[in-house]
């Protein structure tokens, strides 16, 4: 990620009235994290053979963006830790993380108005029309937590929305800024659709069979409220009615500890070579992402960058 950025996110005022607004967003973005969609949007500008730096402020909204629902997400799965710290509506209150969540959705578009306005007829729709796919795919995600047989269409659908629009709307971003032609811009955005995917996919996993610590949250996370992840749905798809009672008992008791319904369900993933399937569908949405990313035009090296972070994403354990 482009050290200014990191150098906006930090620098931006948040040491104003009423404190208990602003004090709040400032913790949730001095955590760090991946700053994967501002990385993203900056290789898009760059692919294209211009500065990044003209995606700072775009980058520095989607970043904003990001971590606003991130407040939002963590207050509805009741999660006590992101990023090894507690989570704002644990360290502050409820009320506080939804307003202050709030408060970051209008800056992300205070900030997004500063990229020149030659390109805020191409940039504020996508924006906002992903913004609102994001709501759609966490209401669906809630949605399926109390429904039965959801298919695997269906999540791919919800995690289309809820993680890899964002992403895509990060990619095409930076090949507006750049001037890109619409068709490769249009590639960008769907091998930004595709890679995603497989990120989503890839978190799926780490949620049961990665390390609390490398991870800062605790694991089986998922398990215990009840997402219905391509984990989850592929063990349902593929076990015997036995093995699926006891997976759906499992999850649905009242009487069986965290701990022990972790392990049960665990042992059950296992048993049933979830961890090799899901390996296989991420295999498959990297190598269609590489698909749209060579049929972008422009020269091969200029398409390394973005070929060596997703390889990092494909072997990444956090």
């Amino acid at each position: 990620m482009s050290k200014n950025i990191e150098e906006i996110l930090q620098s931006t005022d948040w040491e104003i009235e009423p404190v208990n607004l602003y004090k709040p967003i400032s913790y949730a973005l001095e955590s760090g994290g991946k700053r994967l969609r501002p990385m993203l949007m900056r290789m898009a500008c760059e692919l294209f053979e211009k500065n990044g730096s003209i995606v700072e402020n775009a980058a520095v909204a989607v970043e904003i963006f990001h971590n606003f629902t991130l407040l939002h997400d963590d207050i509805m799965d009741n999660s006590p830790v992101r990023r090894n710290r507690p989570t704002v509506h644990k360290k502050w209150n409820t009320n506080t993380a939804i307003l202050s969540g709030d408060a970051m959705m209008i800056k992300s578009y205070e900030f997004l108005q500063k990229v020149p306005q030659k390109y805020w007829t191409k940039i504020f729709p996508l924006f906002t029309q992903t913004a609102l796919q994001v709501c759609e795919g966490q209401q669906l995600d809630m949605d399926f937590e109390t429904a039965d047989n959801i298919s695997l269409a269906q999540y791919f659908e919800m995690i289309r929305l809820k993680t890899a629009v964002l992403l895509a709307c990060s990619l095409k971003i930076g090949a507006i800024l750049a001037d890109a032609d619409d068709k490769d811009a249009d590639l960008l955005y769907d091998f930004g659709i595709a890679l995603g995917i497989a990120f989503q996919l890839k978190d799926d996993y780490l949620d049961t069979f990665g390390d609390a610590k490398t991870l800062g949250k605790p694991i089986g996370g998922d398990i215990l409220n009840k997402k219905k992840t391509f984990l989850l749905l592929s063990a349902i798809k593929h076990s015997a009615d036995d093995i699926n009672n006891l997976l759906q008992i499992t999850i649905g008791s009242r009487f069986i500890n965290d701990s022990k319904k972790i392990t049960v369900i665990t042992n059950i993933f296992k048993k049933l070579d979830i961890p090799k399937i899901c390996e296989e569908e991420l295999e498959k949405y990297y190598s269609l992402a590489i698909n749209y990313l060579d049929n972008i035009s422009v020269e091969e090296k200029n398409k390394t960058e973005l070929k060596n972070l997703m390889q990092k994403l494909h072997i990444r354990n956090y």
